[in-house]
Order: C-alpha cells, then sequence, then structure tokens
C-alpha cells in the first residue's frame, strides 16, 4: 500500500526515536558511572526483544517472522552489526555528538563498496563518484581530529574518529549481509535474530568490566533498548508505505537533531568544518539515492515498453 506521507513521517519518526537513543547513550557514557560499550549493547539489544516481540504478535507474525533457513548468515550478520553498535557507542563517549553522527553517514557510502567487492553488484562511474564525493566529506569532517586542519590533534578525539570510522565500516558491512539475506529471510527474522545475536555477544563482556548502575543510569540504559525496538520497528513500517528512493534521504534528519541535541543537552557547537563535510556526505548519498530512482524508473519504462515476446 503506497502512502508516501505516511512512509515520510514514520521515517523521520524513527531518525528521531533512534537519534534520542543515541543521546541516552552517550549520556551513560559521559556521566555517571561510565557504562562500557559492551554493556550498553547488551542493554540496547536485550530490551529490544520484548517490543519486536509484541510488535510480532500484534501483527501475527510470531510464527512465521521468527523462522530461518540460514542460522549461520544471522550469526555472521550479528556480529558486523555489533561490532558497529559497539564501536558506534564508542565513539559517542569520545566525540561530540553531532561528529559522531556525521561519520556515521560513511555507512550507506561504503555499502556501495562492498556491495561491489562481496556481492558482485555492478557499480557504475556515477555512484564511485558519489562515493568518492563523499568520503571527501568524511575527510574533511575527521579533519580536526587527525590533524589536517591546522589543529593540534588531540588523542581522545583522534581515538574517537578512528572508532567511529571503524563503526561505519562494519555497519556497511552488516548491511551488506542483510541485502543478500533479504532474498530468503523475513524482515521480521532478520531484527530479531541480530537482537538476540547481539545480547548474547554483549553478555560476554561482563569479564571485561561491567559497572553496578544507579537506579537513573539503569532506567536510561533500559530506556535505549525500548526506543531500539521502536525505532526498529517505525523503520521498518516506513518501507512499507513508499519507495525506498523516497523514504532514504529523510535519515539526514539526524544531523539537524544532532546539531540540536549536541548544543542543548551536551554543551557542543557543531563546528563549520563539520557541517561543511556532513554537508558534502549528505549531498553525495542524496545524488546516489536520486540516481537510482532515475535508473529504477528507466528500467520499469522499458519493461512496460516491451512486447509480451520481447
Amino acid at each position: 500500500m503506497d502512502s508516501p506521507i505516511r512512509g515520510i513521517l514514520l521515517k523521520c519518526f524513527s531518525v528521531l526515536v533512534f537519534t534520542v537513543m543515541a543521546a541516552i547513550v552517550k549520556s551513560t557514557s559521559d556521566g555517571g558511572l561510565g557504562v562500557p560499550p559492551g554493556q550498553q549493547v547488551f542493554f540496547r539489544s536485550f530490551f529490544a526483544i520484548p517490543v519486536i516481540l509484541v510488535w510480532l504478535t500484534w501483527r501475527g507474525e510470531l510464527r512465521t517472522g521468527l523462522r530461518t533457513n540460514r542460522p549461520m548468515e544471522h550469526f555472521y550478520r550479528g556480529i558486523a552489526g555489533t561490532c558497529a553498535m559497539a564501536l558506534n557507542f564508542w565513539a559517542l563517549a569520545l566525540l561530540p555528538f553531532p561528529e559522531a553522527i556525521a561519520i556515521g553517514y560513511a555507512a550507506p557510502l561504503l555499502v556501495v563498496v562492498f556491495a561491489a567487492m562481496f556481492l558482485g553488484e555492478n557499480v557504475r562511474l556515477f555512484r564511485l563518484s558519489m562515493v568518492a564525493l563523499g568520503l571527501s566529506g568524511v575527510l574533511i569532517v575527521l579533519s580536526p581530529q587527525i590533524g589536517l586542519a591546522g589543529a593540534e590533534p588531540d588523542f581522545r578525539r583522534t581515538l574517537g574518529a578512528v572508532v567511529a570510522l571503524g563503526g561505519a565500516a562494519c555497519a556497511a558491512l552488516a548491511q551488506v549481509f542483510v541485502r543478500k539475506m533479504v532474498q530468503e529471510e523475513k524482515t521480521a527474522a532478520i531484527v530479531f535474530w541480530f537482537s538476540a545475536t547481539s545480547s548474547v555477544l554483549g553478555l560476554l563482556t561482563v569479564p571485561f568490566g561491567w559497572v553496578m548502575p544507579d537506579a537513573t543510569t539503569l532506567a536510561l540504559l533500559i530506556a535505549t533498548g525500548l526506543l531500539g525496538g521502536m525505532g526498529q520497528i517505525l523503520l521498518t513500517s516506513a518501507y512499507r508505505f513508499g519507495e525506498a528512493s523516497l523514504i532514504a534521504p529523510f535519515d539526514y534528519v539526524s544531523m539537524i537533531l544532532s546539531v540540536a541535541i549536541g548544543w542543548f543537552l551536551f554543551n557542543e557547537a557543531a563546528t563549520p568544518v563539520m557541517l561543511a563535510g556532513a554537508s558534502i556526505v549528505i549531498l553525495a548519498g542524496i545524488l546516489i539515492i536520486w540516481r537510482e530512482r532515475q535508473l529504477g524508473l528507466e528500467r520499469n519504462r522499458q519493461r512496460k515498453a516491451m512486447t509480451p515476446q520481447g
């Protein structure tokens, strides 16, 4: 059922929920007890599971939605996704909020590269050019952290930049796994088994220094899971009401939200260099989506023009 406005609204709500979730993760990293990333991953994943199960039950898909014929592919996707989550959470503790979000925009660009490498997808010159443009924007965002903008590099922020870029690479790899899996696996199964896998992997980090949270921190950690589950449902639902090429660009609403949250909650001002770099990355991402939409429309026109014998 096509309802583009509804799809766009659901997408924007999902972006809002995920951005608020990221802000909560940062607050539990920076203040209070300093919750480590592995513990944050566990709470984010484990407490998303009840939300997902309630959603599947409401849709009548609980039995069929969790069935899988490819458990190892879910496991590999889970490892890549969990690494991405842990690295992104660590980056939030090390970097200003808007910068951590902006560097994460490298993930969709890296998906293009990884899809060509691992899935054999045909990548044309236009997409490669836009990937190069987008990565140049990422380099601009990174430049103050790695000493390329005339600023003295700070070890904490340099480490944060490297960690955030690693998180983007792992997120891109996880998306490549998902691209392959969606051909045979239900979306519900992909979402559920990722949460289950990342919960187990997060729990395995207990020996590496979990902390005993106070009541407020515990409530915030549980909230990350509930919000993560809600965000995933909103995101999944958004693509049921509109074409991906129309819905996907609204991912970049998170840039506006992250600048506002960084300013009001963490007293972190977005720098002109960061905004310039992020703008280039966003432009490249939107141009890739626009080009894919044009190619899709052209393919549809060609199919309609073919005779039954053609």
